[in-house]
């Protein structure tokens, strides 16, 4: 697992990163540290400003620009993570005349914004982004507005008015564990059981990545408190430490393998990706989500304005506005943001809605003010509390 995806680049975006192992390799500078290798490129003014499918007809006439430019460049979408590979995968066979080039899978939501920066005006610079609600509540000055065909189903809250930005998928924090090796977890408090000496984990630092920020809200709110009541999970998170459970070595895949993290707060989608890998190895990994903490933080979509193929940027994004690519993500662990939506008209994938970890009632969400806020008080109380 690479860490680079969970890492906080600010106070301002402690909730946006979060870790995954992935596959692909960059084929361009894409981490904003150093100069494009790319080639100056022209783009088709037109697809440029597209702001939705009716600028170039029909879908027909949008696939046919796209083909044009023949290439599509993606940044950090590991393919472990909600199941981008199948998703990529996917798109590659419905549209073989496009060459997608996977730029660095493990880029910070920051970093996919500063690939674009420095690779502005060449052909190596990322089409599209898959950012975190801060960077892309923040950064709609470096997004073009356009509203794939299915617009109205996305709900109003998950989208930008103008269509600079729109949610694509959600996980939900969850709690997983090694079943063979501990049984079965009931309740917060059943982590206290000296059973789990030096294994429950948060996945990070609560103030610095974004997994182990959600993971801290979970606790906080199953501890009976809410975004605005922050103590009773850092109490909580004492006695885990006080028992001698809590540990705060970095979750990878190695510590998970080993068992010296056996007990791990996470996505429910990262989850689900253990739960695979894991069963291959003949260990059952189990995880799962409690109603009244069932806090969700969703990724948002979003156009670069800069975008070298516009064209095929915009192709890709009414591909994954389709049920067809919904479903994937669904089939990763991920609830995709048209998940109500296909529910209604049928197009859900049944199969895995039998068995998935839904959203249940009204979910645990807060607004970027308040995860600023947030962030603060655990950047002054988490490590005089549980130290570094």
């Amino acid at each position: 697992m690479n860490n680079l995806r969970k890492i906080a680049v600010a106070s301002v975006a402690a909730v946006l990163a979060f870790s995954m192992a992935a596959c692909g390799s960059s084929n361009a500078s894409s981490d904003g540290n150093s100069g494009s290798t790319g080639k100056a490129v022209k783009v088709n003014e037109k697809s440029a400003k597209a702001t939705s499918l009716s600028d170039f007809g029909t879908m027909d006439d949008l696939v046919k620009a796209a083909e044009e430019e023949g290439a599509l460049n993606v940044i950090a979408l590991p393919h472990d993570w909600s199941n981008y590979g199948e998703v990529i995968s996917t798109f590659k066979k419905k549209y073989p005349k496009i060459k997608i080039t996977e730029l660095n899978p493990n880029a910070s939501s920051k970093e996919e914004l500063d690939a674009a920066k420095t690779n502005k005006g060449t052909d190596a610079a990322p089409d599209v982004f898959d950012v975190g609600q801060s960077i892309a509540a923040t950064s709609t000055d470096a997004f073009a507005p356009y509203k794939v065909q299915a617009w109205d189903k996305i709900p109003d809250e998950n989208k930008d008015a103008n269509g600079a930005y729109y949610a694509d998928y959600t996980g939900i924090m969850s709690i997983g564990w090694n079943k063979d090796k501990y049984g079965d977890v009931k309740s917060l408090n059943d982590l206290l059981d000296p059973k789990f000496a030096g294994t429950v984990a948060l996945n990070g630092k609560p103030a610095e990545a974004g997994a182990a920020f959600n993971g801290y809200l979970m606790v906080n709110q199953l501890a009976g408190g809410d975004i605005n009541n922050l103590q009773p999970g850092l109490d909580f998170f004492k006695k885990l430490k006080d028992s001698g459970n809590l540990t705060t070595v970095d979750v990878t895949n190695g510590t998970i393998d080993s068992g010296q993290t056996g007990v791990v707060m996470d996505w429910t989608y990262n989850q689900a990706s253990y739960k695979k890998e894991l069963k291959s190895k003949g260990v059952n990994w189990e995880y799962k989500t409690f109603p009244k903490a069932q806090v969700v933080s969703y990724y948002n979509q979003a156009i670069n304005k800069d975008a070298p193929h516009p064209a095929a940027a915009r192709l890709w994004e009414e591909y994954l506005y389709t049920a067809e690519a919904q479903n994937l993500w669904f089939k990763g662990g991920a609830n995709p943001v048209l998940l109500d939506s296909m529910k209604q008209d049928g197009t859900v994938d049944q199969a895995t809605l039998k068995d998935a970890v839904t959203i249940e009632g009204k979910p645990v969400s807060y607004s970027n003010d308040d995860a600023n806020r947030i962030t603060e008080w655990l950047q002054n109380n988490w490590d005089k509390t549980i130290g570094n």
